[in-house]
């Protein structure tokens, strides 16, 4: 079992297919990620599963692995929540949960922009470069730039799951790029498709941030660094004077537009 254990995700379910809907059956989707080099034995101290859970998953998994060997499920004495598990964050990264708010208010409206899309008009190429405005000021510049330049630099850069979130924030920026282009060359397909993924993209990426990446990281930074971070985070949003009301006035009144 050890030789799989070191082994990256992706290559443990390309061989063994079944592994991939026990992750996903202990709320691991693995399957999707666009890197998957994560070693298999990092995926379950990543994502903090119950000590009972993690047994039973990996008896499973051995059990995949090595079919015609008996390995026995160990009992399992803790109850498994049946409700969505309460995540508590430290201030720091809570500040970084509640920007995600945001950004989700924006991927929500999306559908409904692309609905009413209309890049004959001055008006129309206006709102979508609106949009992108949003994304690159407040949801890269500001807010993916205290992730990659601070926070990030308390870990080491060739952790796997910091490659996969920063494999995200490049592949969204290019989106975001054809976007542009796409309103330069009045292309709605284009717009259409780049939205969309950028939508579908972020959707998956603050869920991963969120519910796993945030947690993991807390348990692994002391208490003198958390204090270090938050007051770090504040002085990066001192150094860019970035008025965030501008971007909540436009998301608020994009939500009474196309609710009206």
């Amino acid at each position: 079992m050890e030789e799989y254990l070191n082994k990256g995700i992706k290559e443990v379910i390309t061989q063994f297919p079944a592994v991939d809907k026990i992750l996903e059956e202990n709320g691991i989707g693995c399957g999707p990620c666009s890197v998957g080099t994560c070693l298999l034995k990092d995926i379950v101290a990543i994502h903090d599963l119950p000590e009972d859970d993690q047994r039973v998953m990996m008896a499973r998994i051995a059990k995949v692995i090595y079919p015609d060997k008996v390995i026995p499920l160990p009992p399992v004495t803790k109850k498994k929540e049946t409700g969505p598990k309460e995540l508590k964050y430290s201030p720091p990264m809570k500040a970084l949960v509640d920007e995600h708010v945001l950004i989700k208010r924006w991927l929500a409206l999306i559908p409904a922009v692309l609905e009413h899309l209309d890049l004959s008009s001055e008006e129309g190429r206006n709102l979508i470069l609106q949009g992108v405005d949003f994304i690159r000021s407040y949801a890269d510049r500001y807010h993916h730039a205290k992730e990659e330049d601070v926070l990030f630099g308390y870990f080491d850069p060739n952790l796997d799951i910091l490659k996969v979130i920063i494999q995200d924030h490049i592949q969204g920026r290019g989106h975001v790029q054809a976007i542009v282009e796409g309103v330069e060359r009045q292309d709605k397909g284009a717009v259409t498709e780049h939205l969309t993924a950028y939508r579908n993209l972020l959707t998956g990426h603050i869920k991963k941030e969120d519910e796993i990446l945030w947690p993991w990281m807390e348990r692994n930074l002391t208490m003198t660094q958390i204090g270090e971070l938050y007051a770090k985070f504040q002085e990066t949003d001192q150094r860019m004077g970035l008025s965030t009301e501008k971007f909540e006035n436009f998301i608020t009144n994009l939500e009474k537009k196309y609710k009206a």
